[in-house]
């Protein structure tokens, strides 16, 4: 799996070009800021806990007799399994963990078992269980500092593949595991940094990804019969290729290809010839695509500004097969029946959080299974978020997503934030974010902008921030504060930034290298030394650390470079309030760097508040968690941006408008030296982004 999907919230996707492609819709962007400025209206305050009781669900998977789906749900505040009748009723558990989430991955073909991972306190370390018929558990993957993932059952369903570091933490080894007994094989020892994909129904072949950038990845087949390794996308330049799926007969190979295109499309190449067909090609990037059990149907999951569209076709003839149409939502997550006769799949948009519903795709008919939002909560007080484009300082035109709170009108203008998502190379999406909406409704406009390097709008605009973090996407984010201010209702004098893990390193950039240009920062898990970030990764990251180093900098021969973009090098000048959250058991931006910035924070006289977790990771599940780490940022924001506003703008000359901080040695720069994590985009109860 490259490296965006793997980082980002959510799976990474399409990037817009420059000239045309990044001046597109200009004008109505205009206009689709400023139209919400003419409604406002009352609504009442919801409490954090009328947020949080909304239900998190994700994951979906049959029973072996259909009569049910298994799903992860955080009802009881922790993640847990739980069955979900198909033809209607309440959930019922299946696990009872109250301190790690189980994240539900495969109901067994033939029975009740059922497949899940779980970390310890979220440190990432996932381990492979099965819950068995007797409601007992066995861990599959047993050992320390081992990592262990499961990818798909066998086409004959007597097997299963997982994929696990516990012979070299650097790189995962593919097993095959049997239904019954457990007994294990070795498919393939992984030697080369290669990430293994899907398998062919017969077991003959691996497709294997390689990654050298994360714009430039070639797919291999591994013949295991003879042993042979051939690499079935060679090609000239950077080009992306990821391995999606095999046909049930075999002799295909589906896989996702950005070759002579802006946008990555759908490819299928015949496995004996090596002859190519393109099966799908929009104007966006396709994120995912697959087949049903039995290869009738295949899906194709689109990200279309920012808002996922699903396809589905009759394989055979690519005949659309009819979805329900929903407003303002997407459809994600489809699974099928292995009777291929129903398909679940998650309706989620700004203003509706994840619910599953079953398909009968005969009828083409639709109904929910689950309804998450709290029943207390009027969907129309929440904010519907609007796509809009903003031309940066160098004419580039930037994507994002506005959410308006519906009390901000010209009369009385609202503070604002600017929402940075994880990454780098993440997206924000047009999805539920339960901070957004608490924001939202106590009278926070968020802007969840997408700036240059994100993906989901092209290549060219996904590199554009290359070698360049800290700079150029940070100006982008200043000049976001002009878009903000156009609207009419929101103040420019209490405008703040937020954002978690990469999101949160532009929090502390904006705050170091532009100090007068926000009112305040939240910073969740953010980076603020990348020197020590970039040589502390996880060693199970091996497969792209040289696509990581390539994007951000070497801290073997790029060490001054990377000191002058890292905020900890430059804490003297920070002089804005500052929140900090962080998981202690956080093992991609150690808590080491949320110590050390608040350490030298307030050793400037800056107002520093600071919030560890000790049961977390690189994102906030447990709902008591998310409680308290929510209301402490809306009670410092209520202190800290909505109350008291912000001092009086620089004049414009006294601050570049690039924003570039410059590659100094910590000597020039100074001698004070990477929460609920909802962010938009993100799935829900997940990591706020990549890094």
């Amino acid at each position: 799996m490259p490296l965006s999907r793997r980082l980002a919230s959510l799976a990474a996707t399409t990037t817009a070009v420059t000239a045309a492609v990044l001046t597109l819709a200009a004008f109505a962007a205009c206009r689709a800021v400023r139209e919400p400025a003419l409604e406002s209206r009352a609504v009442p305050d919801y409490s954090i806990e009328d947020f949080l009781a909304t239900t998190v669900y994700t994951g979906a998977s049959f029973t072996a007799d259909g009569k049910a789906l298994v799903v992860s749900s955080d009802r009881t505040g922790v993640f847990n399994a739980w069955l979900v009748p198909a033809d209607g009723g309440e959930p019922s558990p299946l696990t009872e963990s109250t301190t790690e989430s189980i994240l539900v991955q495969s109901c067994f073909p033939a029975d009740d078992r059922i497949l899940y991972e779980s970390d310890q306190g979220g440190n990432e370390l996932g381990h492979l269980y099965v819950r068995e018929r007797d409601g007992s558990v066995r861990d599959l993957t047993p050992g320390e500092n081992l990592k262990a993932d499961f990818l798909a059952w066998a086409q004959d369903d007597r097997t299963f593949f997982v994929s696990t570091n516990e012979r070299d933490a650097r790189y995962f080894d593919l097993y095959e595991f049997a239904a019954d007994g457990y007994e294990r094989a070795l498919l393939y020892r992984n030697e080369s940094g290669f990430d293994a994909g899907p398998v062919s129904p017969d077991r003959r072949f691996v497709a294997l990804l390689e990654t050298r950038t994360d714009t430039d990845t070639d797919i291999h087949l591994l013949d295991r019969e003879s042993g042979a390794l051939r690499n079935l996308t060679a090609h000239k330049g950077e080009v992306f290729n990821d391995p999606q799926t095999f046909s049930a007969d075999g002799r295909w190979l589906y896989y996702l290809s950005d070759e002579g295109a802006e946008f990555r499309y759908l490819v299928r190449m015949e496995i004996e010839s090596g002859r190519r067909e393109v099966i799908e090609k929009p104007e966006w990037d396709i994120e995912a695509a697959g087949l049903s059990k039995q290869g009738r149907y295949l899906w194709i999951a689109i990200n279309a500004d920012a808002r996922t569209e699903l396809r589905v076709y009759e394989a055979a003839t690519m005949k659309p097969v009819r979805l329900p149409a929903l407003p303002d939502a997407a459809i994600t997550s489809v699974r099928f029946s292995r009777d291929e006769t129903r398909a679940a799949f998650y309706v989620n948009g700004s203003r509706q959080p994840n619910d599953l519903y079953l398909l009968d795709l005969a009828s083409g008919r639709a109904r929910p299974l689950t309804r998450s939002l709290n029943p207390r909560i009027d969907p129309d007080d929440l904010v519907e978020g609007q796509p809009v484009r903003f031309r940066s300082f160098d004419n580039v035109d930037v994507p994002g997503i506005l959410y308006k709170a519906h009390r901000a009108m010209a009369g009385a203008p609202a503070p604002a934030l600017v929402w940075v998502h994880g990454g780098p190379g993440g997206q924000s999406r047009r999805t539920y974010s339960a901070l957004v909406q608490y924001l939202a409704n106590h009278g926070y406009v968020v802007f969840a902008i997408n700036n240059r390097g994100s993906s989901g709008y092209g290549k060219t605009f996904y590199k554009l921030d290359d070698r360049r973090h800290g700079d150029t996407d940070l100006g982008d984010c200043v000049h976001s504060k002009k878009m903000l201010a156009a609207t009419g209702y929101v103040d420019q004098s209490r405008i703040g930034i937020i954002g978690g893990s990469y999101g949160g390193y532009m929090v502390l950039a904006a705050l170091a290298f532009r100090p007068d240009e926000f009112a305040v920062g939240v910073d969740i898990f953010g980076v603020s030394n990348w020197v020590r970030t970039l040589q502390s990764i996880p060693p199970y990251w091996e497969s792209f650390r040289k696509a990581l180093y390539q994007e951000i900098g070497d801290p073997a021969t790029d060490e001054a470079y990377l000191r002058g973009i890292s905020p900890l090098f430059h804490a003297g000048q920070i002089r804005r309030p500052l929140m900090v959250l962080q998981g202690a058991n956080d093992p991609r931006v150690l808590k080491v760097e949320s110590d050390e910035i608040v350490e030298a924070a307030r050793a400037n006289g800056a107002p520093v508040e600071y919030v560890v977790f000790d049961d977390e990771g690189h994102g906030f599940r447990k709902k008591e968690n998310q409680q308290r780490g929510y209301s402490a940022v809306l009670a410092f924001l209520d202190q800290r941006l909505k109350a008291t506003g912000a001092p009086p703008e620089p004049p414009v000359a006294a601050v570049p408008d690039a924003g570039a901080p410059a590659a100094q040695p910590a000597s020039a720069a100074g001698t004070d030296t990477t929460a609920p994590t909802e962010a938009p985009g993100a799935e829900a109860g997940a990591a706020a982004g990549g890094r």
